[in-house]
């Protein structure tokens, strides 16, 4: 399958999901509706992968890709792990103050040590095994390390691109899951995950 075909098959599956997101938050706690910006941001995020990706622009692309896992991540550490002191930072009005606080929250590899004893397990199982994959890669991208100084100048495998357009799109759908979580209609993730199953061609394979 070609690289625009997957590109439109994600589309596709873009606007079935879209469908079903038009949601409110379960309530209007200050850890929910955090969680849920951050959800909302991944998710946003996971639409400039796709236009990026159509437009060629793959290095830009990969490194919205790693914000787009960065910031499910977090929406789901602020669900089920966060302290409240966290959630206070993180929900404070932006300042030269509440910057100064949140500098020491936690990071990539103290969240995912808190999602595994807290988190559902098949969402923390999800957010280890893409980090696992591609966050070394993805964070060589951030840093303009070697992955895309010699991608760039030599050109990108094919079946990189595939791959990574279709880790957003499995990445999406996560944050989709957690998106009916928020809202309180977790019955909604069997019609997501029915969805994910319609599309097979533009997401990750089935492990």
């Amino acid at each position: 399958m070609s690289l625009n075909a997957i590109c439109e098959e994600s589309e596709r599956l873009a606007a079935k999901l879209n469908e079903i997101l038009n949601l409110t938050l379960f309530d209007n706690s200050k850890r929910i509706r955090v969680s849920g910006v951050a959800c909302s941001m991944s998710l946003e995020h996971w639409s400039a992968v796709r236009v990026l990706f159509g437009s060629g622009l793959l290095p830009s692309g990969l490194v919205v890709h790693r914000a787009q896992f960065e910031a499910l991540m977090r929406s789901v550490w602020l669900l089920y792990a966060a302290s409240e002191d966290s959630i206070s930072k993180l929900s404070s009005d932006l300042n030269l103050e509440s910057e100064q606080a949140t500098k020491n929250l936690p990071q990539v590899a103290e969240i995912l040590q808190d999602l595994a004893t807290k988190a559902p397990p098949p969402a923390y199982d999800a957010l280890l095994r893409f980090k696992t994959n591609s966050w070394k890669a993805l964070n060589s991208y951030a840093h303009a390390g070697i992955h895309p100084l010699r991608r760039h100048e030599e050109g990108y495998p094919l079946h990189l691109l595939k791959d990574a357009l279709r880790n957003a799109n499995g990445l999406a759908v996560l944050s989709c899951m957690q998106a009916v979580v928020l809202a309180g209609r977790q019955p909604l993730q069997r019609r997501l995950l029915d969805i994910a199953a319609q599309h097979p061609n533009c997401m990750p394979p089935p492990l």
